[in-house]
C-alpha cells in the first residue's frame, strides 16, 4: 500500500514538474502582449510594428513544430525535454541583453523552436507519467499552468517590466526555466518514444474528416481570439483609457477566469461534451463583439474578461481532448500539428489586429475577430451536429488517452 502511495505521489509530482514548465513557455508566449508598448518605446517603434514579434514567433511555431517533432520522434523525450530547455534558456538570456529590435527577434526565434518541440510532446508525456486513472485531471492541470501563465506569469511579468524593465522580465523567466529543467532532471523517468507517429500518420490523420474539422475550427477560433487579445493592452490604455495597473489588473482576471474554467471543464465536459464546445464558442463570439461597446465601463469590462478568459480556456480544452481522442495511435504528431495550427492562428490574429490597427482603428479589432468568431460558431455546430456521435465514441474509448 505504502508502494502503491508513493507511486502515486512520484507521478502527481512529475505531472507537477510538467505544469510547471508549461507555466514557464506559456508564460513567455503571452508576457510580450503585456510589455508591448515598453518595448516598442525603447526601439523607437509603435506597438503594431512591435507587434510583429508575435506574428513570428506564432508562425516560427507552426511551420517548425511538426518537422522538428518528426526529426526528434525517436529520441528519449527526457533527453529531448533537457536540450528543448538549454536552447529555451540560452535565447532567454539574449532577450535580457538584445541591443537592438533585429537581435531581439533572433531570441524569439530560439524560444519558438523550443516551444514547438515542448508542446508537441508535452501532452503524451503528462499522460504517460500521471498517476494509473488519473490521466484526464493529469492533462487539466498542464492546461491549468497555460491558465496560470495569464493570471500570474502575464501580468507578473508586466510588473517586472514596469519596475525593472522589459528584459528583466526574460531573464527571470530563464531562471525560472533553469530551476524547472533541475526538477525534470530529478524526477523524471527515461521516456523512450512511444506512440509519436510518424511522416506516414499524416496523411492518415487527414484521412479522418471529424479531426480535420477540429483543426479547421481551432484555427477559426484562435485568429479571433488573438486578432483583439494580442492588443488588449495598448487597446485598454489608448481606446478605453484605462490607467496601467487597472490594466495590470483585468489581465489577471482574465487568466484567473482561465483556472475556473480549466475547473468547469473537468467537472461538466463528460456529461455535455458538445454543448460546453458550442456554449464556449458562443460566449467567445458574444465578448468580442461587446468589447467595444463595454470598453468605457471598468464594471462591464472586468466581467467579459471573465467570461472570455473562461469561455478561452475551455475551448482550448475541448478541442485538445477531441484531438487526443481522435487520434490515439499517433498523439505526438496530432498534437505537433494541433500545436502548429494554433500559433498559425495566433500569428495570423496578431497580423489582423496589427492590420487594423494600423489601417482602420485600434478600436475595431474586436468586431473582427468577433466576424471570425461567428464563422467558427457556425462550423462547431455543423461539426458536432454531423459528428458528435463519433467524436462521443471516441472521447469514451478514452482508455488509452484519458483514463
Amino acid at each position: 500500500m505504502q508502494t502503491t502511495m508513493s507511486s502515486r505521489s512520484e507521478g502527481w509530482f512529475r505531472v507537477l514538474s510538467l505544469t510547471l514548465a508549461a507555466f514557464i513557455f506559456n508564460t513567455t508566449e503571452f508576457v510580450p502582449v503585456g510589455l508591448l508598448t515598453d518595448i516598442a518605446q525603447s526601439f523607437s517603434m509603435t506597438a503594431a510594428q512591435a507587434g510583429i514579434m508575435l506574428t513570428v514567433y506564432a508562425w516560427i511555431v507552426a511551420l517548425f513544430s511538426l518537422p522538428l517533432m518528426l526529426l526528434t520522434g525517436k529520441m528519449e523525450r527526457r533527453k529531448l525535454l533537457i536540450g528543448v530547455f538549454v536552447v529555451f534558456i540560452a535565447s532567454h538570456i539574449l532577450s535580457g541583453f538584445a541591443w537592438n529590435f533585429m537581435i531581439l527577434m533572433v531570441s524569439r526565434v530560439g524560444i519558438a523552436l523550443s516551444h514547438a518541440i515542448f508542446w508537441s510532446i508535452t501532452a503524451s508525456l503528462a499522460l504517460r507519467v500521471a498517476p494509473p486513472g488519473k490521466k484526464a485531471q493529469a492533462l487539466s492541470l498542464l492546461t491549468t499552468g497555460t491558465a496560470l501563465a495569464m493570471v500570474l506569469g502575464l501580468p507578473l511579468g508586466r510588473v517586472i517590466g514596469q519596475l525593472l524593465g522589459w528584459r528583466a522580465t526574460f531573464l527571470i523567466i530563464g531562471a525560472g526555466a533553469l530551476v524547472t529543467l533541475i526538477l525534470l532532471v530529478k524526477l523524471l523517468p527515461l521516456l523512450p518514444s512511444n506512440n509519436s507517429g510518424s511522416l506516414k500518420s499524416v496523411p492518415q490523420l487527414f484521412k479522418r474528416p471529424a479531426l480535420v474539422l477540429i483543426y479547421a475550427i481551432t484555427v477559426i477560433l484562435f485568429a479571433a481570439h488573438y486578432t483583439a487579445y494580442s492588443y488588449i493592452e495598448p487597446f485598454l490604455q489608448k481606446v478605453s483609457g484605462v490607467s496601467e495597473n487597472f490594466t495590470t489588473l483585468l489581465l489577471l482576471l482574465f487568466g484567473l477566469a482561465g483556472i475556473v474554467g480549466s475547473y468547469l471543464f473537468t467537472r461538466i465536459n463528460h456529461r455535455f461534451p458538445s454543448g460546453v464546445l458550442i456554449a464556449s464558442v458562443a460566449v467567445l463570439f458574444l465578448s468580442l463583439v461587446l468589447l467595444l461597446p463595454l470598453s468605457f465601463n471598468t464594471n462591464s469590462l472586468i466581467i467579459m474578461s471573465l467570461f472570455w478568459g473562461m469561455a478561452m480556456t475551455m475551448i482550448g480544452l475541448s478541442l485538445q481532448v477531441k484531438v487526443l481522442s481522435m487520434a490515439p495511435d499517433a498523439t505526438d504528431v496530432a498534437m505537433s500539428l494541433l500545436s502548429g495550427i494554433i500559433n498559425i492562428a495566433i500569428g495570423g490574429g496578431a497580423l489582423i489586429g496589427s492590420q487594423v490597427s494600423l489601417d482602420l482603428n485600434m478600436s475595431y479589432v474586436g468586431y473582427v475577430g468577433g466576424a471570425f468568431a461567428l464563422i467558427g460558431l457556425g462550423l462547431t455546430v455543423y461539426t458536432l451536429r454531423r459528428y458528435g456521435r463519433q467524436l462521443a465514441d471516441s472521447a469514451m474509448t478514452e482508455g488509452s488517452v484519458l483514463h
